[in-house]
């Protein structure tokens, strides 16, 4: 018997939001990627543009390592930038289990120092049963 999987949705994400006309925004995501729903994202300096957010300072993208906002929907990006709605500001409580990291972020340390940074605009992230 086949088993059947559902990609993540926006319930699975987001537990709490007060007021959508809020604390969404509309951005624009850096090309080169696709970009799952939930992505913990920063803001390039530079350009304004949104990227996941890396462990460090990458030469080009800087700003970018400051977690600030988290991607409510899949964007595909690798074609060109494209637009996508982001929880930029709280009060927004967030599954942290549903949080999607940049590879570079691969240690417990740096994922527990992205949620600070996530917390410092009142986007929390709670573990979810």
């Amino acid at each position: 018997m086949p088993v059947l999987t559902a990609s993540p949705t926006l319930g699975d994400l987001l537990k709490f939001e007060l007021n959508a006309s809020y604390t969404r925004e509309t951005v624009t995501l850096k090309a080169g990627t696709s970009y799952p729903l939930g992505s913990v994202l920063g803001r390039i300096t530079a350009n304004g543009e949104y990227r996941l957010s890396p462990a460090a300072e990458v030469v080009g993208d800087q700003g970018a390592e400051t977690a600030i906002a988290v991607l409510l929907e899949a964007v595909d990006a690798t074609d060109g930038v494209a637009t996508g709605l982001i929880a930029a500001r709280g009060p927004v409580i967030l599954a942290d289990g549903a949080l999607i990291f940049e590879a570079s972020v691969d240690q417990p340390a740096e994922r527990a120092a992205k949620i600070v940074q996530l917390a410092t605009v009142g986007l929390v992230a709670r573990a979810t049963v």
